[in-house]
């Protein structure tokens, strides 16, 4: 789950050496919590939300060992 998350956050931002994943796991919850570069926040949120939904609906469809996985994206 990490390693598709890193693969498609690569893609959007302008620091990619900036990008740091921490998992949390919280029972059955898997937490991935995203931090990128400042200047690269608007490019992973999107529009109006739109770039950041569709990652978490890719994360939410791959295959997982967890009933629930979440995505928190910070600075």
């Amino acid at each position: 789950m990490r390693a598709l998350l890193e693969h498609m956050v690569k893609a959007i931002v302008d620091h990619p050496e900036d990008i740091r994943i921490e998992e949390v796991t919280e029972g059955q919850t898997l937490r991935l919590q995203l931090y990128v570069h400042r200047e690269d926040i608007g490019k992973v949120i999107g529009k109006q939300g739109r770039t950041a939904k569709a990652i978490r609906t890719i994360l939410y469809a791959a295959p997982s060992s967890y009933k629930r996985v979440q995505l928190d994206i910070m600075e």
